[in-house]
């Protein structure tokens, strides 16, 4: 395996460390998924042609548009401090039956040594509710 020190990490005068990326997802339903991220705990930050909602430090960008291959092969991570209480918090608000997405799958140990639950958005796009690691710089 190839080796890379940080020496070799170009620096330019334009990123100032604030940057921010956001994804964007779709919407098979525009106006129910709204509703889904919000009901979630996303907070929603604007609301026309395209919808940004922030949790935490990060966010997505959902769009009024849908193409089911797509969709349906997309995923996501949100990497949580508490994900027994995340896992509460998500089952208490019954999403299958509010939404008609498939149920979440309970939190349980991967193989890759994390602890993740996951969920399924109206789109199809799939979720991986992520126990943050303890001491894992690329996590904080």
């Amino acid at each position: 395996m190839k080796q890379f020190s940080s020496s070799r990490i170009v620096k330019t005068p334009l990123l100032t460390g604030g940057e921010l990326a956001r994804p964007f997802l779709p919407a098979k339903d525009f106006d129910l998924s709204k509703r889904f991220y919000e009901v979630l705990g996303f907070v929603k930050e604007l609301d026309s042609e395209v919808a940004i909602f922030r949790i935490g430090t990060g966010g997505f960008i959902l769009q009024n548009y849908f193409q089911k291959d797509w969709a349906e092969n997309f995923m996501m991570q949100l990497m949580v401090e508490d994900l027994d209480g995340w896992w509460s918090h998500v089952t208490a608000l019954d999403l299958p039956g509010q939404f008609g997405v498939p149920a979440p799958k309970s939190p349980a140990l991967q193989p890759w040594g994390l602890r993740v639950s996951y969920l399924i958005d109206p789109s199809g796009v799939l979720w991986h509710i992520t126990q943050r690691p303890p001491d894992v710089i690329q996590d904080q």
